[in-house]
């Protein structure tokens, strides 16, 4: 009777652990799409404000047309990216492309003093920064659920209810991982 009850408290504490590392993998989880989902939000914002930069701009930079029909080519691919993988890609692509826009900048004057430019050069620079401070927050959440996934015992539990890893968000463009160069002459 007493190993009945001994068997009996082993697999009762078994279930309850295998039930805690159930939903704890649920929750990482669920933090994983949501902090996903804060990097989406800044990266629609940033595709809303960059038509109206480039109207904006569009009067004074007649010698930049390539450069800003290529922002308009790469936030068409950003928005139709479907995958973490392209989409981190894609807006690699767009970053890489809107720094050069802002070197172009500089060559005009009058354009840098216009207001609405300002107004919007400064919505876009605070929304780059909240993409960073977003993509930072995801990338910690995906470490912590793919440690999770990966450690001993709660890998079996994962694996049993096929909890698989995530994509981290990160820079495959070498250019984009350059220090910008800073000049005052």
């Amino acid at each position: 009777m007493i190993a009945l009850w001994i068997v009996l408290g082993i697999v009762v504490i078994l279930v309850i652990m295998l039930i805690s590392m159930y939903n704890s993998l649920v929750q990482l989880r669920n933090q994983v799409k949501n902090a996903w989902a804060q990097i989406d939000v800044q990266l629609k914002r940033r595709h809303d404000l960059i038509p109206n930069l480039i109207e904006t701009v569009k009067g004074y930079m007649v010698h930049e047309r390539d450069t800003l029909t290529k922002i308009t080519e790469a936030r068409s691919a950003a928005m139709g990216a479907q995958t973490i993988g392209d989409k981190a890609q894609a807006e690699g692509v767009l970053s890489n492309l809107m720094g050069r826009f802002q070197v172009a900048v500089e060559a005009y004057p009058d354009l840098k003093a216009n207001q609405n430019f300002l107004a919007l050069q400064e919505e876009l620079t605070s929304t780059e920064n909240k993409i960073s401070f977003s993509r930072q927050s995801y990338n910690d959440q995906v470490l912590f659920y793919n440690n999770k996934i990966q450690m001993f015992p709660s890998n079996i539990v994962a694996g049993m209810f096929s909890f698989n890893q995530e994509v981290f968000f990160e820079l495959k463009d070498e250019a984009e991982r350059a220090v910008p160069k800073v000049s005052f002459s």
